[in-house]
């Protein structure tokens, strides 16, 4: 039955790869890719080809006012009958500063805009409109864990606070620099998995989401905005890494994404995949009252972008 998937992220790495794989393993898409204006026609172009069903949205993640207007857009065409019955909305898209410092036109840390609060009004904006059974998934990361087996002493372990200090500039010591904003980023991480949780209590029933945690990945564009001797080891360096237990590659990666998106891959609402099993997050990742509070602090954040 056709059915439509929004995805972020689809423009480079495991998000490319897992569009791909979702478009040809289930010819019934039809690819919804949320993306920058230009970028977004060309991706959907290129995507279509061979006779797939895409099409894009216009979105830049980092401001909530316009995702609010991608996801009213979604709705209207889902209302017109314009696209078939939605049934998956994936969260691929995330982002790594050099700092913690970066600020939105909301006036928020970008970091969490994108990597946390995007997500979250997307889910709230389209949850009506999900036909079910549908599946959500959320990309996580292991850096969330802290710790040298999960991130080999590259990312800081999370640092967590009030959501209301995580969401505004400056939230980690020495914001200036690229621990802080690194520290950002497995933070934001750590929210994402969070918020999981609460979907899992608050999604009315056959409505599952899910976090996938793709492993440490080198090779994909997360690290653009990093300084030239990092953003040579991602490409060049770490690589190799793929070749042991301790990385995955992005074609891996992309093809486990895509078994939890079209369902492959069994994961029950509430759960983290890492990688292709389903696994226990960190125990710090499980915590009702932090869950509750962003919860409640992401709804404060979005309020005025709900329709």
């Amino acid at each position: 039955m056709q059915h439509t998937i929004v995805m972020t992220g689809a423009s480079r790495g495991i998000g490319r790869v897992a569009a791909e794989h979702i478009l040809r393993r289930s010819p019934d898409v039809h690819l919804l890719v949320v993306a920058r204006e230009s970028a977004g026609a060309s991706l959907a172009a290129e995507l279509a080809a061979g006779g797939r069903t895409v099409s894009h949205v216009a979105a830049d993640l980092g401001s909530l006012g316009s995702v609010r207007s991608a996801a009213a857009e979604i709705r209207d065409r889902l209302e017109r009958g314009d696209l078939p019955p939605l049934r998956g909305l994936v969260g691929n898209a995330g982002m790594q500063y050099t700092n913690a410092l970066t600020e939105g036109p909301d006036g928020l840390e970008s970091t969490f805009t994108v990597n946390v609060l995007a997500n979250h009004l997307l889910v709230r904006l389209l949850q009506d409109r999900f036909a079910a059974p549908a599946r959500i998934v959320i990309t996580a990361s292991d850096t969330h864990f802290g710790d040298f087996r999960h991130n080999m002493g590259m990312v800081p372990g999370p640092v967590w606070t009030s959501p209301d200090v995580l969401a505004r500039p400056g939230a980690f010591p020495r914001p200036g620099g690229t621990g802080a904003g690194r520290t950002a980023y497995s933070t934001s991480k750590l929210a994402a998995i969070y918020l999981v949780h609460e979907y899992a209590r608050r999604l009315p029933a056959g409505i599952d989401a899910v976090a996938y945690n793709p492993g440490l990945v080198p090779g994909t564009g997360l690290a653009r905005n990093a300084g030239p001797l990092t953003r040579f080891a991602m490409r060049r360096v770490l690589p190799v890494m793929t070749l042991t237990p301790f990385a995955t590659s992005p074609g891996t990666a992309g093809r486990c994404l895509a078994d939890v998106v079209l369902g492959t891959t069994k994961a029950p609402t509430g759960s983290y995949v890492d990688r292709d099993r389903v696994a226990r997050s960190s125990e710090e990742s499980y915590d009702p009252q932090r869950e509750r509070q962003l919860w409640d602090a992401a709804e404060r954040f979005t309020a005025a972008h709900v329709l």
